[in-house]
């Protein structure tokens, strides 16, 4: 099933470089760049629920560990039970922020094994910009590496809640592991991680726009509530 899976991406990416060479651009690179802004499009639903989903969670969190400080030693199961039943009051998924993540996974290990046995229709057409193969592990220059850890430290910053000590110490490892990471795949799976970051962070700059409302009307009535 994963091989269909890799076959298919094979094929996408094949299909993508033959519209780069109708437009007279053809370019296994830029091929890349159509997938990452396709998988990006095809994303932003999802984002915008995983945001709105981390905005009433933060919102939410000093009723929460009121409700764990109240029954954490007396009854942890009426604990989880209050706490759901608050995030169904407020149509909140826990796991909502977990989605996009699990539907990227299968998308970068299909990218990753295809570029590694990738059959180019003109090899020439591999290289992009400094990189003379796509497929070819590393960045000579380790460019793409630095800029996925920049753009993945920059995306993490638009979303992090700085209150929260391990989503601070988060922030600082990815990044770096990213980076590492990007240095040790083939160059155009990094090149995909970078125009990902790069797209989602202008997606996100406007998924945070929307959200902002959703943050003031979560806090009026909070302070509502409060009174």
């Amino acid at each position: 099933m994963f091989q269909a899976l890799v076959d298919g991406m094979t094929h996408l990416l094949n299909w993508l470089y033959q519209f780069t060479v109708l437009i007279r651009l053809p370019n296994y690179g830029l091929a890349i760049i159509l997938l990452t802004v396709l998988v990006k499009i095809a994303l932003y639903p999802l984002t915008v629920k995983q945001m709105r989903s981390m905005v009433i969670m933060q919102q939410l969190a000093p009723k929460v560990k009121e409700i764990q400080e109240r029954y954490r030693q007396k009854d942890p199961q009426k604990m989880q039970q209050k706490i759901m039943e608050l995030y169904r009051e407020h149509n909140v998924n826990p796991m909502a922020g977990c989605l996009p993540l699990l539907i990227q996974l299968p998308i970068l290990i299909a990218l990753y094994r295809a570029l590694l046995y990738f059959n180019y229709a003109d090899p020439a057409h591999a290289r992009f910009l400094w990189i003379k193969n796509l497929s070819q592990v590393g960045d000579p220059y380790y460019v793409l590496p630095l800029l996925a850890g920049l753009t993945t430290y920059i995306l993490s910053r638009m979303t992090t809640n700085m209150s929260d000590p391990t989503q601070r110490t988060m922030l600082v490892v990815m990044p770096v592991f990213i980076a590492w990471i990007s240095a040790t795949v083939p160059a155009g799976l990094a090149l995909y991680w970078v125009v990902f970051n790069a797209v989602g962070i202008v997606q996100q700059y406007f998924v945070n726009k929307h959200t902002q409302g959703l943050k003031e009307a979560l806090n009026v009535g909070g302070g509502r509530e409060n009174r």
